[in-house]
């Protein structure tokens, strides 16, 4: 799940402790949510639109998808005139705070890691701020965390082919 640390962070998560994830408008983001999103289920904690972005944390479902009210609330940045009080449009799931790392696992990380190559996050155009991860793409994120090794900046790639430079 991806927020704007400066909007609602990992922070602000562990000071409230369960927290609506509402204002989500993506059909697809929804849908995740909706269908697959389970009380229990961990989530990966991403932080967006910050330097650098990344993983910040850990949290979990604490309830099951329900109606985003915000989506009836004319004051709302999230008010949605077509949506309906009998049949919702959106809605959103409660994450509780499990835990903060101690550094954030910054994307550039994630992307240099083979073993994350199919990972959503770092597909071409994936922008959406729910996310389905694959079982091994989260303990190879985990991974990369407890190790501590991830947080440097990873080797630059070995150019194949072409003109060898002179030294």
């Amino acid at each position: 799940m991806k927020s704007e640390p400066d909007v609602f962070g990992i922070d602000d998560l562990e000071k409230v402790g369960t927290e609506p994830w509402d204002g989500v408008r993506n059909y697809q983001a929804r849908n995740f949510m909706r269908d697959q999103m389970q009380v229990g289920d961990q989530v990966l904690f991403y932080h967006s639109n910050a330097k650098p972005p990344g993983v910040a944390g850990l949290a979990e479902v604490a309830r099951e998808a329900y109606p985003d009210q915000t989506q009836f609330d004319p004051n709302s940045k999230y008010f949605d005139p077509k949506s309906n009080p009998d049949d919702p449009r959106w809605v959103h799931v409660d994450v509780r705070f499990v835990e903060k790392f101690d550094q954030v696992l910054p994307l550039d990380a994630i992307r240099a890691n083979p073993a994350l190559a199919e990972m959503k996050l770092v597909q071409r155009g994936q922008r959406l701020s729910v996310q389905p991860v694959e079982k091994s793409e989260w303990n190879e994120v985990l991974r990369m965390v407890r190790s501590g090794d991830a947080h440097s900046p990873p080797a630059p790639a070995r150019r194949k082919g072409g003109k060898k430079r002179a030294k």
